[in-house]
């Protein structure tokens, strides 16, 4: 389940180019009943792209700019998801949402929290994270839209803490990652990495796309590299 490449027949580079030319094509800006309405008309047979270019948008959003480094990410990822089945009916459906005054989150991660298991809407929250993190730093405002996605989508707090570590770390990242304090005991630390590497192996989305199994297995590597951290600090084995 990878998310956002410009393709549009073949592979399109200049995104302002597309925008100008699918705002020629697009129309009036969309009320967010108007937007809801749109989105389930496109997801109505489970169209994944559609529910992804939402949140991404959102997040694309979250700092009232929407960069290069941003758009080269998304779009890298929906290329390698999804390859010639993206075309540009899908990249105006983007541009709606990223166009749009108010995006619909409440009922958006509702549908999602429905359809999509929780090991799947955790990969989410990493994939978005990826977003933020793509111009080198994740700010203040785009942690809050992550986290109000997550809250919304029904993802427990310490998940997201875990996954938010892994973007965005201070000396107690490692800890959290793995969903622990930094006063837990040894026991508690090998539990809790136990727990976790069952939990998130990239097995569990073993039948997502090849782009979302890449991102299940870079999380399974971070935890796997704080429990060493953290191993390595205490001088435990």
């Amino acid at each position: 389940m990878g998310l956002i490449g410009f393709i549009v027949g073949s592979f399109i580079d200049n995104y302002q180019q597309v925008m100008a030319r699918a705002s020629r094509e697009g129309g009036r800006r969309m009320s967010p009943e108007d937007l809801f309405n749109y989105y389930q008309q496109r997801t109505a047979v489970s169209d994944v792209a559609t529910m992804l270019m939402a949140l991404s948008a959102a997040v694309m959003k979250a700092d009232g700019k929407v960069v290069k480094s941003e758009l080269d990410y998304v779009k890298n990822f929906f290329a390698r998801q999804f390859g010639p089945q993206f075309n540009r009916e899908h990249l105006q459906t983007l541009k709606r949402f990223l166009d749009s005054g108010q995006i619909p989150l409440d009922q958006i991660c509702s549908d999602i929290r429905m359809r999509m298991q929780p090991e799947v809407r955790v990969q989410l929250i990493h994939y978005l994270f990826g977003i933020a993190k793509a111009d080198g730093h994740v700010s203040d405002t785009e942690i809050n839209v992550i986290h109000d996605l997550s809250r919304k989508m029904g993802i427990p707090e310490v998940e997201f803490e875990s996954v938010k570590n892994m973007f965005y770390r201070d000396t107690n990242s490692d800890y959290r990652v793995l969903g622990i304090e930094p006063d837990a005991s040894d026991d508690e630390i090998k539990k809790a990495y136990r727990q976790m590497a069952i939990k998130f192996h990239p097995d569990k989305v073993a039948q997502m796309g090849e782009e979302y199994q890449q991102g299940a297995k870079e999380k399974f590597q971070k935890i796997q590299d704080a429990y060493e951290a953290i191993k390595k600090q205490r001088g435990f084995k």
